[in-house]
């Protein structure tokens, strides 16, 4: 799990996610969040522009290592946290607080998901109330009935061959063209709702609607 420097719109959420044996990194000034929580990370990456003294002293006296890297770098401090996850054999990633804030971050983000260094990970951002993660092939997305559910064509083609179960508007082999929104908005009508496409790529964007007074 990595946390960003972005917005948790439900942090306490994404703490129950978290299982013994899931590796915490913080990136720079993600670190904030893990300090709020009291989640100590793994490790520390980034040039530590935007990461406090006080939690970077925080977090070193918990145990973490702290990786620091020159301001001018090509990468984000997000890439180089998942460039040091696929370099530790992590496949499963969670990247929370990689949305909401600064726009150019949260975009440029999202566009992280396409790389091509990453498209064999299983990797998802979050903020405790969307997910949002792409498809190629097959995926599924585990929720609440009721829970909104959006599918975007992404990259440079149509997404063809699209088929869905679990939705309210389903789709049977269908086209969801660039540009336009017909994939917005739908709604999970089981626990677990599949979707598969023959070409092209799906951002998908599953949207938790509160239940009971609570994100679950």
């Amino acid at each position: 799990m990595i946390f960003a420097n972005g917005e948790l719109r439900s942090p306490e959420f994404i703490k129950t996610w978290l299982q013994p044996d899931d590796v915490v990194i913080a990136a720079d000034g993600g670190l904030a969040h893990c300090c709020r929580l009291s989640i100590v990370p793994a490790v520390v990456i980034g040039d530590l522009d935007s990461a406090s003294p006080i939690d970077l002293a925080w977090a070193r006296k918990h145990g973490a290592t702290v990786l620091q890297y020159p301001p001018a770098k090509d990468e984000t401090d997000l890439e180089l946290c998942l460039n040091w996850a696929m370099a530790q054999g992590c496949g499963s990633l969670r990247i929370v607080g990689g949305l909401g804030g600064r726009s150019d971050h949260a975009l440029a983000n999202i566009l992280l998901l396409m790389a091509q260094p990453y498209q064999g990970l299983d990797l998802r951002l979050d903020d405790g109330v969307e997910e949002v993660w792409l498809v190629h092939n097959q995926t599924t997305v585990h929720g609440n009935i009721g829970d909104l559910f959006s599918l975007l064509p992404f990259g440079s083609i149509d997404a063809k061959g699209v088929t869905t179960s679990g939705l309210k508007y389903p789709l049977n082999d269908e086209t969801l063209s660039l540009g336009r929104s017909r994939g917005v908005s739908n709604i999970l009508t089981a626990e677990i709702g599949t979707i598969s496409l023959t070409s092209g790529w799906l951002l998908c964007i599953h949207t938790r609607i509160p239940h009971g007074g609570a994100y679950a």
